[in-house]
């Protein structure tokens, strides 16, 4: 029997848009891809249904993880799911924001704090992170020494909370409280833009919650 292929993480960057209180917004979103050659999950499936599951090939795709329910990191979600025969994954508290972009649809399956989601040899930790979003979640792969922080925990500080549904104390603390005990050579790995550690981003707490975003 051939032995196992290692766990990676693959990464594509798809472009759209951010609605959120009669606002919209360009963004650019990172996907990320977590497994090895059989199976494979995605992070936050944004935009492009075609690029994800490109990137997907001729893996099991063993869920879409939605890591909140705003509408750039969930829009593609659905197609995805069907074309690829997977469920889709996300915190209850999120799902508000969800009908927001799917108002017929509903998510296949919960995320709670705690559960842990295996591929391959590696283990997906969920981390409840509240603040950017009510149902926010970070994705722990101590194995491959990696956070996937969404929009929690950003290259320079928190993700945005000047919208419905955030707040900036909340989001302090799950900072506080769920990433920054994490290792300091622990990769981040954001939901856009570059990614960071949590040794750099850690000295910068006090900075964040003085200028109040």
């Amino acid at each position: 029997m051939a032995a196992p292929s290692a766990v990676r993480v693959d990464h594509l960057v798809t472009s759209g848009t951010f609605s959120l209180d009669g606002g919209v917004w360009e963004v650019d979103n990172n996907v990320w891809l977590v497994g090895d050659d059989s199976e494979v999950y995605v992070i936050d499936a944004a935009h492009d249904a075609d690029a994800v599951l490109t990137a997907v090939g001729d893996r099991r795709l063993l869920g879409i993880v939605c890591t909140h329910g705003h509408d750039d990191h969930i829009d593609a979600a659905p197609e995805v799911a069907e074309r690829a025969g997977a469920p889709v994954l996300l915190h209850p508290e999120d799902e508000v924001l969800w009908r927001m972009r799917h108002p017929d649809l509903r998510p296949d399956a919960p995320l709670a704090d705690g559960q842990v989601l295996t591929v391959g040899t590696a283990e997906l930790h969920v981390l409840h992170t509240p603040g950017h979003s009510p149902g926010a979640v970070c994705l722990y792969a101590p194995d491959l020494g990696t956070v996937f922080s969404g929009d929690t925990l950003f290259q320079g500080g928190p993700g945005a909370t000047g919208r419905s549904y955030s707040s900036f104390p909340t989001i302090i603390e799950s900072i506080r409280e769920r990433l920054l005990t994490l290792e300091p050579d622990t990769l981040v790995r954001t939901g856009h833009g570059d990614s960071t550690t949590i040794g750099a981003e850690a000295p910068h707490l006090e900075e964040w919650i003085a200028r109040g975003h």
